[in-house]
């Protein structure tokens, strides 16, 4: 039943949210059946999420629009249930383990070949539009940020799991869906997934390269990927416009156009109408279902040339809590961030864990990524499903063989 649940929340992500809702609930239930409170109280790491989430539940009472407040509240609702829904989910056979593989892999390359698709039809349309930062149509619902954040954690969890897989065939197939995907990550040019996708190749041939039994194919790995992100800048057209769109928006910054037109741009803006908001009210926030409308205001007052349709939330999520909640609740969040660091544990998987809290850290500093639904499912389950990894290691179909870590 978990192992249901867990596929049929991959699917929901990227053809249906309401798929997505119920299983998750279908992963909590199952999960926490039977298991008393009591239990519950023992993992800090939701103790913590339901600090900071209950934070924004008392926002309520400065919160001057409930039907915002509410949707505010109601994506964060995971946070108080997959963390204890992982905790108390048994460890997966090699065979439940194999499964989740292919049906992660089939659901990834089919993303990929669905975003591919507009390209092939219409290419001089789409390259064309990456020098106006317009990126290739993706699912789920053309969340091409959260979506190329799925494919960088999905590459993870296939390198980490490829040296326990038993049949060539599927060894092979996984190697070959890593080489596709970190292509086609090139080619999509979402900034924020590149991004997570190169601190993954940092820290992996890091990793193997001060392996003694590793260390040459580490070395050769380092200069196989400088190699080709140069030659990627070089010759993938719709990363070629994606980086000269980033050195124009930067020239403009320092010749002092401050306006919303450019996206980086935008983020900067919004970063600096947050931090004076937090210094008004650096307790208790304007409160969750105020922070849209605060920050029109905070434009009106400061940055009115830009136009109401390009006026942001904090697209970083330590600010964005610090405005709906203040800072206590924002200190709150980043121990929350940090702690799974302090249980790492130093073994293969341990690595790889840390791997994926890097990565996932990514978003959290450019974009408000727990504010929306997919955001919290990304951020969550691949990063609970490493850590499921590195705390229970999964037993092969024999019970007393352990998949080595």
């Amino acid at each position: 039943m978990a192992l249901f649940a867990i596929l049929a929340m991959l699917t929901g992500f990227f053809f249906s949210r309401a798929v997505l809702s119920m299983a998750m609930m279908l992963f909590g239930l199952n999960a926490l059946i039977g298991v008393h409170p009591k239990q519950w109280l023992k993992n800090r790491w939701w103790l913590l999420g339901m600090l900071w989430v209950g934070c924004y539940f008392l926002s309520w009472f400065w919160s001057n629009d409930p039907g915002y407040w509410n949707t505010r509240v109601q994506v964060k609702l995971p946070v108080m249930l997959l963390p204890l829904a992982f905790a108390f989910t048994p460890a997966f056979t090699y065979r439940q383990l194999k499964i989740f593989t292919m049906v992660l892999v089939f659901v990834l390359l089919a993303g990929a070949f669905y975003s591919l698709s507009f390209l092939i039809t219409d290419p001089e349309h789409y390259i064309k539009g990456y020098m106006y930062s317009h990126v290739l149509p993706t699912l789920p619902e053309n969340d091409h940020i959260r979506f190329s954040l799925a494919v960088t954690g999905g590459i993870i969890w296939c390198v980490y799991f490829i040296p326990q897989i038993r049949e060539r065939w599927l060894k092979w197939l996984g190697v070959a869906t890593v080489i596709f995907l970190a292509l086609y990550l090139h080619i999509l040019a979402a900034r924020t997934g590149l991004v997570a996708f190169y601190i993954f190749i940092a820290f992996w041939t890091l990793y193997l390269s001060i392996r003694k039994k590793t260390r040459l194919i580490g070395i050769s790995l380092i200069v196989l990927f400088s190699a080709g992100a140069f030659a990627a800048v070089k010759f993938v057209p719709t990363l070629m416009h994606r980086v000269y769109y980033l050195k124009y928006t930067i020239e403009q910054f320092r010749d002092g156009q401050r306006t919303g037109n450019y996206s980086d741009m935008g983020r900067v803006i919004s970063y600096d109408i947050a931090l004076r908001l937090i210094r008004e009210r650096p307790l208790q926030g304007v409160g969750a279902g105020n922070i849209l409308d605060t920050m029109k205001r905070g434009y009106d007052r400061w940055y009115p040339q830009v136009t109401p349709d390009q006026r942001l939330i904090p697209h970083n999520q330590f600010l964005t809590v610090g405005v709906a909640c203040g800072i206590p609740a924002m200190i709150i969040f980043i121990i929350w961030v940090v702690y799974p660091v302090w249980t790492i544990r130093r073994n293969r998987a341990g690595f790889f864990f840390l791997i994926t809290w890097a990565v996932m850290l990514i978003p959290l500093l450019v974009e408000p990524v727990l504010e929306v639904q997919y955001g919290v499912f990304v951020y969550l389950f691949f990063l609970l499903w490493q850590y499921q990894a590195m705390r229970r290691p999964a037993i092969a179909d024999d019970p007393k063989t352990k998949i080595q870590q």
